[in-house]
């Protein structure tokens, strides 16, 4: 496979060290779950794999069948939609948080030992 190149003096080789560490991972910590994109499809995945949400979903479904219509379809929606919501803005503030922690510990100014 890959062999890594390690360039001690960038002096000379600065274009060439710049070229080879593309090809490498960096060491960034990234503990966040959601980017911009993603947060709303992928929240909504995780609160659906709860068994709770997806039986008040269950009874929003078929509230809206005409048939088995219990109470406004509008009423049944408003305690599934009041969870998701809170849950969404709490899921979302803490991975605000952990996105500001680790900008925190990826900007730590750090010392490098070489004999």
């Amino acid at each position: 496979g890959k062999h890594r190149i390690v360039i001690p003096c960038l002096g000379h080789f600065k274009e060439e060290y710049e070229k080879v560490s593309k090809l490498y991972m960096n060491n960034k910590i990234q503990t966040t779950r959601y980017t911009l994109l993603n947060f709303l499809p992928r929240n909504l995945f995780e609160q659906f794999h709860r068994v709770a949400n997806l039986y008040f979903l269950f009874l929003v479904v078929l509230n809206w069948v005409p048939l088995v219509e219990a109470f406004q379809k509008e009423i049944t929606m408003l305690p599934l939609l009041g969870v998701l919501t809170i849950i969404a803005v709490k899921d979302g503030l803490e991975d605000y948080s952990r996105y500001k922690m680790d900008k925190q510990i990826n900007n730590l100014v750090t010392k490098v030992y070489s004999r």
